[in-house]
């Protein structure tokens, strides 16, 4: 429909037609707080008695309002971008020290992302994980604790959200910043994704490598990564799921902690799952490389070491068996999972030390934006907690699932950069009552 804009003109009125002093005290008299005013009154004593009366009461009102129900709270207007002085890898300069864990944060120092129909899904996905979890008992993480009802509750009031950046969250929920890797409040994001393999079930001179399932029967310690590809251990216990063509995308895949499988043989294709660990402790292979006059290897990422042993393969065994922790797979069907039983989401879903961030839990985190390696600025994500890892390890370290195959490599191999990030819990009761 149209509407067109006319030129807005004043009305002339005829003094015929104008009220008379009679008949505006008549008027008055018929309407509002005048309207009970006896008739033999002066109209300018029955005036002055009204206003006197309806001042007197709207005060009344007034403080009434006050006293039982406090006005809401103005929503804020946050960014969903962070822009600040930080240093190439992402750090945050000039950061004070925390004397906690977690330390509160008010939310007008913050920001907020929009609720996307992915988070919304990813959020009831984590109802899910939470649900396995002890509902009579409480998370307790640093110097914070929250109760199943408490962080069902945060999770709750976010899918309500879904669709809207939730400019409302300050009058319910509480942002606490870790002080992360450096007790300054910088968190380290890496990623990681599920790896495709092509394999054989029957090994031969090019699929020689083989991929176990955990040993259930062994007794004593579990051997170590050594044991296990140089002295074959393992190989007369029927352990074997499949056969690969090489050793180093075994050891990838048992880092990010599942991979999907296509056997070339008989073009099945199945989900490997996590299914335990020899109990060895994890030493990262970028700690091989460093401080060695031997071996020039600037690029230290993932892809960089898989490209340097490509070219140098007599050295692979070295550097594997550098770390003497492994990690064993059961094959399922589905999508891909984490330690929380649920669908792994790319972007959202992370692993991280549950003693910090318990699964189940929410986490609004400043997520490092990089463009050719370099930090340009960092964005508000919702980050969800529903996996875990053995390289996971303290509150300034978490693992950003980044998705299937190639494309989630290639995300995963540029995400190695700092930013920040806050686990949210409720007001305390009787900060939220105020609201209500």
């Amino acid at each position: 429909m149209s509407i067109t804009t006319q030129p807005i003109k004043k009305k002339s009125v005829h003094p015929s037609v104008l009220p008379t002093e009679d008949d505006q005290e008549r008027s008055c008299m018929d309407i509002g707080p005048f309207k009970n005013i006896p008739s033999y009154l002066p109209m300018n004593i029955a005036r002055k008695t009204s206003l006197a009366i309806l001042a007197a009461a709207t005060c009344v009102l007034l403080l009434n309002f006050r006293s039982e129900k406090p006005a809401a709270a103005a929503c804020l207007e946050l960014p969903t971008e962070l822009h600040a002085s930080i240093e190439r890898n992402g750090k945050f300069k000039d950061t004070d020290k925390f004397e906690k864990t977690f330390v509160k944060t008010e939310w007008s120092a913050l920001g907020l992302p929009v609720i996307t129909e992915e988070v919304k899904l990813a959020l009831q996905h984590q109802l899910h994980v939470l649900d396995k979890t002890d509902k009579d008992g409480f998370s307790k993480f640093a110097n914070l604790k929250a109760t199943h009802e408490e962080l069902r509750d945060v999770i709750e009031l976010l899918i309500n959200r879904a669709g809207t950046q939730p400019n409302d969250l300050h009058q319910y929920l509480e942002a606490y910043q870790t002080w992360g890797d450096d007790q300054q409040g910088n968190v380290y994001f890496t990623g990681y994704f599920t790896p495709s393999l092509k394999v054989k079930k029957l090994r031969d001179g090019k699929y020689k490598y083989p991929i176990y399932a955990f040993p259930e029967n062994w007794k004593g310690k579990l051997p170590s990564r050594r044991d296990i590809d140089e002295k074959g251990v393992l190989d007369t216990m029927n352990l074997v799921l499949a056969y690969a063509t090489n050793p180093l995308d075994i050891y990838f895949m048992q880092l990010q902690g599942s991979g999907t499988i296509e056997y070339v043989d008989t073009k099945e294709r199945t989900l490997l799952r996590y299914a335990g660990e020899n109990g060895h402790r994890y030493r990262n292979i970028q700690h091989f490389f460093k401080g060695r006059d031997d071996l020039k290897l600037t690029n230290l990422t993932q892809e960089g070491i898989r490209r340097f042993l490509l070219k140098n393969p007599e050295k692979v065994d070295s550097v594997l068996f550098y770390d003497p922790s492994y990690t064993f797979f059961e094959p399922k069907k589905g999508l891909a999972k984490g330690a929380g039983n649920v669908p792994l989401m790319s972007e959202i879903s992370i692993a991280a030390d549950p003693r910090y961030f318990p699964l189940g839990s929410v986490v609004l985190a400043a997520v490092p934006v990089y463009h050719n390696g370099r930090i340009t600025h960092h964005e508000y994500k919702i980050l969800l907690p529903q996996d875990k890892g053995g390289a996971i390890k303290g509150a300034g370290h978490v693992d950003v699932y980044c998705g299937n195959g190639q494309l989630g490599q290639s995300r995963a191999s540029g995400l190695h950069h700092f930013g920040k990030m806050w686990v949210l819990l409720p007001k305390k009761n009787e900060q939220v009552a105020m609201l209500k």
